[in-house]
């Protein structure tokens, strides 16, 4: 029931009201269906959305893109021992002769291939800092290469708010996510 779902919303009562509400990042229809129509409401009634990253922008992609690499000279085989890099490629390996069949045909139908996508997940990570490789690792599974193309809820909203002509705007700067996970050290990585 629509009534007995949690909506993550909160209301901050001023005229006119504001709204904030947690979203996650996973493919939106996963959970668009269990969002309740009071979170739904609040955002087409708001004229001004801002999100953690503006994931529109080219440039905070490049940045997210370039905030992920090691630094100039250094490959990931240099940081590693040689066994977990080893097995880390041994299994992009798999992943890269897997992802065909794990595409749906609905993806290939959108003119999605298995290289392409290998590519724009993986591609370059040789140079990437472990943290990231980690994270990239983390997603390259059966279930989500399956919901690859389908915007992530915070993409969805934004692509929404821009289609509906709302004033965007993010909280957060890049370097305010990248930089504490750079700051891992090898240990907690």
């Amino acid at each position: 029931q629509q009534n007995e779902l949690n909506s993550f919303l909160w209301t901050i009562k001023r005229d006119p009201p504001s709204y904030f509400f947690g979203t996650i990042h996973v493919p939106y229809t996963r959970v668009w269906d269990f969002i309740p129509e009071n979170s739904k409401k609040a955002f087409q009634q708001s004229h001004i959305v801002y999100f953690e990253l503006d994931l529109t922008d080219p440039f905070t992609i490049s940045a997210l893109t370039s905030c992920q690499l090691l630094p100039q000279g250094e490959n990931l085989q240099d940081v590693l021992p040689h066994d977990i890099y080893r097995r880390l490629k041994r299994h992009l390996d798999y992943v890269k002769l897997m992802m065909p069949s794990w595409m749906t045909p609905d993806q290939r139908g959108k003119g999605l291939y298995a290289d392409y996508l290998f590519n724009a997940i993986a591609g370059n990570w040789e140079r990437k800092r472990p943290v990231w490789v980690m994270l990239m690792v983390n997603s390259l599974t059966e279930v989500d290469i399956k919901s690859r193309g389908v915007p992530v809820l915070d993409l969805f909203l934004a692509q929404e708010a821009e289609r509906l002509r709302k004033q965007t705007g993010a909280v957060e700067k890049v370097e305010e996510q990248c930089h504490p996970l750079n700051g891992l050290n090898f240990s907690q990585v």
